[in-house]
């Protein structure tokens, strides 16, 4: 599909990239966002380091846990424990308000333009920010969301009353036995609707977002559509990022932009109409020597 070679761009040409970037967003015809756990890294919601020793000492101490990521596979002996983690994991990702607003900037970027959000991420920051839900297309699940781990339906269940409850609830590490949610229909333990294996719910409202973003993308073919790809890393480069490049080599009008705090690359195939700026996204939206969000220019 690509050739091996890429070209990498540097933070030596980070203004003019800046300028590039608004002077896309101000003359796209629709923006299509892709956005990855560096995004919500961004926005506060880092998954390691004092965040998670803040929030998780205890499962830290017992098993050697380092990170919210790698805790989420672990496996619990006990449904009491494995939801006394999954509550308070969900609790702080899902429900608390965001740390800061980066979302909030990024809404701010595109809400007068014809957009829509292509996501891997779980932790509905979107919709708290405000962005319209029927524009966004979470790919891989929702924390907020509950279905049966055995998948017997392609149901899932709004989980807000009972995380609340079990995060506030569970001593110990451990939730009350009664709170464990259970399917209704065949009676298997409830999980978290996170796409993790074969048994991940589909739902209807998982294929109808699918088809809003099939449309959109039919409805802008060939148009100045503008990838912006934020905080995308390579677990699942499939989805978002390869994706974007083949859309952007089978469209000459189209402009893909890269934004990460570590690699940021383009094949050599679209390098002419990519723009990839290394650094903090937030920084990056709200800049005071070339702010994106108003122009201003601090030269």
């Amino acid at each position: 599909m690509f050739s091996k070679k890429k070209i990498i761009k540097s933070t030596s040409d980070y203004w003019e990239n800046l300028k590039k970037l608004k002077e896309q967003v101000e003359n796209a015809d629709a923006i299509i966002i892709g956005a990855g756990a560096g995004l919500s890294a961004s926005a506060g919601l880092e998954y390691g380091g004092k965040r998670f020793y803040d929030n998780f000492s205890d499962f830290a101490e017992k098993y050697g846990l380092q990170d919210m990521y790698s805790a989420g596979f672990y496996p619990f002996e006990t449904l009491e424990e494995y939801w006394a983690y999954w509550s308070r994991h969900i609790y702080l990702n899902r429900y608390q308000a965001l740390p800061n607003r980066v979302y909030d900037d990024l809404l701010a970027l595109v809400k007068d333009k014809d957009y829509f959000v292509l996501t891997t991420n779980v932790d509905h920051c979107f919709q708290k920010a405000g962005f319209d839900k029927k524009r966004l297309f979470y790919t891989q699940g929702d924390y907020g969301l509950f279905q049966c781990s055995k998948a017997c339906r392609q149901e899932t269940y709004d989980n807000e009353t009972q995380i609340r409850q079990m995060a506030e609830q569970q001593e110990d590490m451990k939730i009350p036995t009664e709170l464990i949610p259970y399917c209704p229909h065949c009676g298997a333990p409830m999980t978290v609707n996170l796409r993790i294996d074969g048994t991940f719910v589909q739902d209807n409202g998982w294929y109808k977002a699918s088809e809003r973003y099939s449309n959109f993308l039919r409805r802008h073919e060939n148009l100045h559509v503008l990838y912006l790809e934020l905080g995308v890393g390579n677990n699942t480069p499939g989805i978002i990022k390869f994706s974007f490049w083949q859309m952007t080599m089978q469209n000459p009008n189209a402009v893909y932009a890269c934004l990460n705090l570590k690699d940021v690359a383009a094949p050599f195939e679209i390098a002419e109409r990519s723009i990839c700026i290394q650094g903090d996204i937030g920084k990056v939206l709200t800049d005071k020597k070339y702010d994106v969000l108003t122009g201003e220019n601090g030269f």
